[in-house]
């Protein structure tokens, strides 16, 4: 997932209520509050980072005491925060699953993005649209021609996300404790998600190398395979990761505005927090958008670099390959100029509405069933033992 930096809410401190409904002195009709779903120990789980929750507090419950022996009503569970049983293989799974479903899912529209950002594309590869892309596509080169390369990005995708919920969840915590003890600290987040970063893009980048030369027009590879024993073989290991620094540079600005723009939609649409699929799929689309217009030229210098694109290195009598951020960005202004930078800008902003939509919604719900399993299953010990 371009996705697939994660910014986590304020912890805040539990509150148990005091007493039961017959506290002495209470006159009939007093009210007792308590933080909602803080009747059980929870804490920060790993799966809360996909969900920044920056001073966030949980909905409060009023509870009418009417006698001694009237039992008070039991409080719906804090979604927000994870179960402390909950181990450290179901966050990530959570994760994994989620970036998994954002990428294959929009797959189609990503095998058009790279197409589009081709410097020099052939005659029958020049689109005006994204919807003309997808039907010229199939219908000179098959259904499934839009799904090549589908595999290796699934592939990828899973241990990618994986190694980010769990990199970055520890971090921030112990971060978190070291700077500002028992409150969010945007420091933590933000250095947690910078060293997330380093190995999210780790996994993934070799994957992204693949996929965008399986995905080009007239790709000369005939399976995932072929093309990862080609590239090896003539451009050797390194080649996996030329464009890494600049997938790096690409993903800290993207991330900022994604976060920052989520949570603030989410303050206006979901200002208590609750569990809200309309308000997570409407919020991380907005969130998407925005970011990726504002990093497609960093994009397109990354697709330049994953494909060597011939005809471009050609045209410009290029020697060799094309190797780091700055020689990409200077072929690019001399084959394209200014407007080069954002090639292939509406097929990105249209692959990540619907792709950060999805992997809020999924890894939102995710935690909502989580949560609420637990917060079921505690309740049937408790009433177990009365």
């Amino acid at each position: 997932m371009e996705a697939d930096g994660f910014m986590s809410r304020r912890l805040m401190s539990a509150e148990t209520p005091g007493g039961n409904g017959g506290v002495a002195g209470a006159s009939a009709g007093a009210e007792i509050r308590w933080l909602g779903g803080r009747i059980w120990g929870v804490s920060e789980g790993i799966v809360g980072s996909f969900s920044p929750r920056i001073g966030v507090e949980s909905e409060l419950q009023t509870v009418q005491v009417l006698g001694p022996t009237e039992p008070s009503e039991t409080p719906e569970p804090d979604y927000e925060c994870l179960p402390q049983g909950a181990s450290t293989s179901t966050h990530m799974l959570a994760g994994a699953v989620a970036g998994v479903m954002e990428h294959c899912l929009m797959y189609p529209v990503d095998c058009v993005k790279t197409r589009m950002q081709s410097l020099r594309p052939e005659p029958a590869a020049r689109y005006r649209n994204v919807m003309d892309a997808l039907r010229r596509i199939v219908r000179t080169e098959g259904i499934w021609r839009p799904m090549r390369g589908l595999n290796v990005m699934a592939t990828g995708a899973g241990p990618a996300h994986a190694l980010y919920f769990a990199c970055y969840e520890k971090l921030k915590k112990t971060l978190g404790d070291a700077i500002h003890p028992g409150a969010n600290s945007h420091l933590a987040n933000g250095a947690a998600g910078c060293v997330a970063t380093l190995l999210h893009d780790a996994a993934m980048n070799p994957a992204e190398v693949v996929k965008q030369r399986m995905q080009m027009y007239n790709s000369p590879y005939r399976s995932v395979l072929d093309c990862m024993a080609a590239v090896w073989r003539q451009e050797g290991a390194g080649a996996f990761y030329r464009s890494y620094t600049t997938q790096l540079t690409m993903n800290v600005p993207f991330q900022a505005l994604h976060f920052m723009t989520y949570e603030y939609l989410q303050e206006v649409l979901n200002p208590q927090r609750q569990y809200n699929p309309a308000s997570h799929m409407v919020s991380g689309a907005l969130a998407g958008a925005l970011a990726a217009a504002a990093t497609t030229p960093l994009d397109v210098c990354k697709t330049l670099l994953n494909t060597q694109e011939s005809v471009a290195l050609n045209a410009h009598s290029q020697g060799g390959h094309i190797s780091g951020l700055a020689h990409a960005f200077r072929t690019v202004y001399r084959l394209g100029g200014v407007p080069a930078y954002f090639k292939g800008v509406q097929a990105r902003v249209i692959f990540q509405m619907p792709s950060t939509a999805i992997s809020w919604s999924v890894y939102e719900f995710f935690k909502y069933v989580i949560t609420k399993h637990h917060h079921e299953k505690r309740k049937r010990e408790r009433d177990s033992e009365l």
